[in-house]
């Protein structure tokens, strides 16, 4: 535990009056109606939508994340969700496009633009309730348990200190600000946050018991941890950490904030961009920053950890206070970050209360978004005022920030969540992919495929099963083969579903190939019927511009993984791989403004 100064305060205090100010300062204006309340009027830039989507996934737990992957299986663990920048790419460059031009309210929305009847009306209410509260909730809760760790070992609070004073602030100043009240304090947020982490980066590789960059690269507990790709004669490891996610994960998974096909915050971000140029540069701003620019002052934190805390049991002597059931690798970031000295123990202290504040912030305008727009209006209050709508988004605020903290008590570290969040989306994310550009997909795909996930990976995680099959001894498939299979099942089941039920009516398929134009073969039978009953949907000679816009998606991975490894580099002091892979980053940056140019003139 750590004692801080008068000038600690001062920082962390300053920091929490200003975000209050901003959320009252905007309260009028995202009073107004629902738009205003949950996307600020549809009018905001490419770069503050930018700036709030690397604000809003910094979080408390990333860092505490970072640290437990890193500890346990070196800097490449991290493909495991560096995997998903293939995810947002193709947002960028095919989707985000096709979200604009929806002109939706939430994506949750959508269900209803792209299929009909009574199957899309239970959709849209079902899905509102199972993302907007219990998967928010538990995604929340994640973050409430890295703050409640970080208050532990830094100051000794107990939980309900924690929740109280932290979460308290920010749900009122979410609950009085809106959306424009998240974005903007989203962008002094990111800048603190951003700030903290390399300074207190720096900081810790100066300590006597690191010795320097050079000393803490050559340790003897490190120097098998720093490759960027899984070790090869490890099969198990090489397959898990990096095959998996690149080759199977990034498309069929379903992830907060890496929705193949975009979605969740990252779409309610897009739908409120001035229009569809801004959402691209919106996304692909994020990208950069969130990938390329972001990671390695946690990486090198947690590196540092396994000099000072090599295993569980020195965390555990330097803070006997944690309780067994939140001791875990994760903590190991909190317990550096101790070692600070007043004034920057402050700051880093403040840029992790701006990191938990954005996220929350999001969650809970998200969630109250779907709630109020895709449950409430449709199924309790269709004629429902905007003043009342809004009273009713800010009382959900209040709920999901209870309901999510109270769940932050039972958990144990951020491993758990994530792991969840990837079995339960496993296999529907090739349907989100699918769904723009394939007519025959209905809403009954849809409701299979989220289903049969959520049943499959339960079955396949009870402990018999588990054992049977997975066994790393004696099951009858290899440990790595849990995912896809869970991905290879739910994806038959959807499919199957789908020609075994009835396709969406032609009005439907009419109306939606008509706003959205998204082109290509998979609609051909459908533009070809419409055209013989002398009906013409094709408005747009490019359509979404497919191959061109997976170009690109691939080009600007060379691009963002390029300056991510270059950076590694660097820090190595590898600096003839340095170079040559900043020369790569440049060559691949030309093709890819070529190619975009193609795509969407004039983005900015």
């Amino acid at each position: 535990m750590v004692v801080l100064s008068t000038l600690d305060y001062i920082l962390i205090g300053f920091f929490f009056l200003i975000t209050l100010l901003i959320g009252i300062l905007v309260s009028k204006k995202s009073g107004k109606n629902s738009s205003e309340f949950f996307l600020s009027g549809k009018n905001m830039p490419w770069w503050l939508l930018g700036l709030s989507m690397v604000a809003t996934t910094f979080s408390t737990d990333t860092p505490n994340l970072v640290t437990d992957i890193v500890r346990q299986n070196g800097v490449s663990g991290n493909w495991v969700w560096w995997a998903f920048l293939l995810t947002g790419l193709l947002t960028v460059f095919v989707y985000a496009k096709l979200w604009r031009k929806s002109n939706v309210n939430t994506d949750i929305e959508f269900y209803e633009l792209r299929y009909g009847g009574k199957p899309a009306r239970f959709l849209r209410g079902f899905r509102s309730i199972y993302l907007g509260v219990v998967f928010n909730v538990l995604a929340m809760a994640g973050v409430t348990l890295a703050a409640i760790k970080i208050g532990q070992v830094m100051l000794g609070l107990e939980p309900w200190q924690i929740i109280v004073s932290a979460g308290l602030i920010t749900v009122v100043f979410s609950a009085f600000g809106g959306f424009r009240g998240v974005v903007y304090t989203d962008f002094l947020l990111f800048f603190v946050a951003m700030i903290g982490a390399i300074a207190a980066a720096f900081y810790i590789v100066s300590l006597p018991e690191i010795g320097g960059l050079d000393n803490l690269l050559t340790h003897k507990n490190v120097i098998n941890k720093t490759s960027f790709i899984p070790d090869f004669s490890d099969t198990n490891s090489f397959i898990t950490i990096l095959i998996i996610p690149l080759a199977v994960q990034w498309w069929s998974s379903w992830y907060p904030g890496a929705e193949p096909g975009g979605g969740g915050y990252i779409a309610q971000r897009m739908l409120a961009a001035k229009n569809q140029n801004h959402a691209i540069g919106a996304t692909f701003f994020f990208n950069i920053m969130y990938f390329a620019l972001r990671p390695w002052p946690w990486i090198i934190v947690a590196l540092a950890s396994l000099v000072v805390y090599p295993d569980l049991a020195s965390i555990k002597a330097d803070f006997p206070n944690i309780s067994n059931d939140k001791l875990g690798h994760d903590l190991a970031y909190s317990a550096m970050l101790t070692k600070l000295p007043s004034g920057l123990l402050g700051l880093v202290l403040a840029s992790l209360v701006a990191a938990y504040m954005s996220t929350i912030s999001t969650h809970l305008n998200w969630g109250a978004s779907y709630v109020v727009n895709d449950f409430y209006k449709q199924k309790i209050a269709p004629n429902a005022s905007e003043k009342k709508l809004v009273l009713v988004g800010r009382v959900t605020t209040v709920v999901l920030m209870v309901l999510s903290s109270l769940l932050a008590l039972q958990l144990t570290d951020a491993m758990q969540l994530f792991s969840l969040f990837l079995m339960f989306g496993a296999g529907t994310g090739l349907l989100f992919l699918l769904r723009w550009f394939w007519w025959r997909i209905n809403a009954w795909s849809e409701i299979s495929a989220m289903v049969s996930s959520g049943i499959i990976s339960i079955t396949l995680n009870q402990t018999i099963v588990d054992h049977y099959l997975f066994d790393i001894n004696s099951g009858l498939f290899p440990v790595w083969a849990k995912y896809p299979l869970i991905v290879l099942l739910t994806t038959i089941v959807w499919i199957t579903v789908t020609y075994c039920t009835k396709p969406e009516s032609d009005k439907v398929l009419y109306d939606f190939y008509a706003k959205i134009q998204p082109g290509g073969k998979g609609w051909k039978s459908i533009v070809t019927k419409a055209s013989s009953n002398s009906i013409q949907l094709v408005k747009e000679k490019e359509g979404a511009n497919l191959p061109q816009g997976i170009l690109a998606m691939i080009l600007g991975c060379f691009v963002i993984y390029g300056c991510l490894f270059t950076t590694g580099f660097w820090i190595y002091g590898e600096y003839k791989n340095a170079f040559c892979a900043t020369l790569g980053v440049f060559i691949f940056a030309v093709l890819l403004l070529k190619v975009w140019r193609k795509i969407n003139k004039n983005v900015f």
